[in-house]
């Protein structure tokens, strides 16, 4: 059986949040089994600890926060999707301030924090959420859906009609259990458009945002003199995107995603549509090797 991941030591950042643009510190710290991710405010007395749950999600504008006891944590989606890539199931995640720092825009910061300390193996069996039948969630033509598969596989279409997007792939399908989360999804940045950037600040929205952390779009160009990561990274980001939300349901998932002109509010929404089908999943263990004869395949690619 696959067993629970922590990290073996404490690991710091500072970096701004987004859509605050405050400066904050955060440090990973390593969490016993069973424990979860836990988000901890240490600026607020007493200290606040609030669980990374699908259902403490209090607000899918722009990013997924969540709330707790009055408390918040904001923008949590790409620091979860980066413990789903490497595999942790504890952490204590500590925060100086109300929202985890954006860093560049994608999850690879939090891969590489993450990789510098190194994760353990802890005794308790890592369990895994196996879908049994579909599920769908609809808002007008977008959607979002697991299925039944062996493993885990997300596919993407993203739908925006713009002479930057329509020169690129606005579709993308991976298959976790032959390639890698590290390789072909964390560094998809979040991206955006120019001419929004005003009427977000105006909701006290993306203050932090830059080049620095975001891929830039104007009328006609990327402006990002390096250009894009990969050709398809706008597609990409909206999976990375959407497999953060989807670890909020506290266990990777052996199940087939499938978003088209999806986001936070969706995936949300998805994930507890499944918390009330009892129906629809269960719990389960994976072994650690390659399936055979119709044996479930681990759920990604782990590093």
């Amino acid at each position: 059986m696959i067993p629970q991941r922590t990290i073996s030591e404490p690991v710091h950042a500072i970096g701004i949040g987004v859509h605050s643009g405050q400066k904050v510190r955060m440090t990973l710290r390593p969490a016993g089994e069973n424990a979860g991710i836990l988000f901890v405010r240490t600026d607020i007395r007493p200290v606040a600890r609030l669980r990374a749950l699908a259902q403490n999600v209090s607000d899918t504008t722009l990013a997924t926060s969540l709330m707790e006891d009055n408390v918040q944590v904001a923008t949590v989606e790409h620091l979860m999707s980066a413990l789903w890539g490497l595999g942790v199931d504890n952490l204590l995640v500590e925060l100086n301030a109300e929202e985890v720092p954006i860093m560049d825009g994608s999850a690879a910061p939090f891969v590489n924090l993450i990789n510098a300390v190194g994760v353990v193996e802890q005794n308790a069996v890592k369990e895994h959420i196996r879908i049994k039948r579909e599920i769908r969630v609809t808002q007008g033509e977008a959607f979002a859906e697991l299925k039944p598969h062996q493993s885990f596989k997300a596919s993407y279409t993203f739908v925006a009609d713009h002479p930057v997007y329509n020169r690129f792939p606005k579709t993308a399908c991976l298959d976790f259990s032959r390639v890698s989360y590290v390789d072909e999804v964390s560094g998809a940045r979040s991206f955006g458009l120019l001419s929004e950037l005003d009427q977000a600040q105006t909701i006290n929205k993306c203050l932090g945002s830059s080049l620095q952390n975001a891929v830039g779009i104007n009328d006609h160009s990327i402006m990002n003199e390096d250009g894009l990561r990969y050709r398809d990274e706008f597609v990409r980001h909206k999976l990375l995107d959407a497999i953060g939300d989807l670890y909020l349901l506290g266990r990777p998932i052996l199940g087939a995603f499938t978003g088209y002109m999806s986001g936070h509010v969706l995936n949300n929404k998805l994930a507890r549509a499944l918390l009330r089908c009892d129906d629809a999943w269960e719990v389960c263990a994976v072994g650690r090797n390659c399936p055979r004869d119709g044996q479930i395949m681990p759920t990604a690619i782990l590093v």
